[in-house]
C-alpha cells in the first residue's frame, strides 16, 4: 500500500504564493507519474500539473506560467510552486502518483492523497 501525504495549503491573498508538497511512502519500487489535481466546490476534479519520472511536465492552460511542478525522485516527493495566485485557484488540491510496489506480490498502484485546502482571498 502506498500513502501520499500533502502539506503546504492555506489562505493567501491574490497575487501571493504557496508551495505544496506531497511525499509518497510504502513499498515503492518505482513511481512513474506524479501529479496535482484540484477540485472546487460543485466542480469536477481536474488536472493542474503532472511530471514523469524523467522530468517531462504537463500543465493545465489556466496555470501555465504561474505554477511550477517539480519532484525529488530520491525522496519520492512532488512539489507545486504556485505564484500569482488568483481567487479562481481556490480549491482542494490532491496529489496523485502511479507506479509499482514490491513485496510478496509486485503490483501497480495509483494512489491519492487526502487533499489540502488552498484559499485565495483578500
Amino acid at each position: 500500500q502506498v500513502q501520499l501525504v500533502e502539506s503546504g495549503g492555506g489562505l493567501v491573498q491574490p497575487g501571493g504564493s504557496l508551495r505544496l508538497s506531497c511525499a509518497a511512502s510504502g513499498s515503492i519500487f518505482s513511481i512513474n507519474t506524479m501529479g496535482w489535481y484540484r477540485q472546487a466546490p460543485g466542480k469536477q476534479r481536474d488536472l493542474v500539473a503532472a511530471i514523469t519520472s524523467g522530468g517531462s511536465t504537463n500543465y493545465a492552460d489556466s496555470v501555465k506560467g504561474r505554477f511550477t511542478i517539480s519532484r525529488d525522485n530520491a525522496k519520492n516527493t512532488v512539489y507545486l510552486q504556485m505564484n500569482s495566485l488568483k481567487p479562481e485557484d481556490t480549491a482542494v488540491y490532491y496529489c496523485n502518483a502511479d507506479g509499482v510496489t514490491y513485496g510478496s506480490s509486485w503490483a501497480d498502484f495509483d494512489s491519492w492523497g487526502q487533499g489540502t485546502q488552498v484559499t485565495v482571498a483578500s
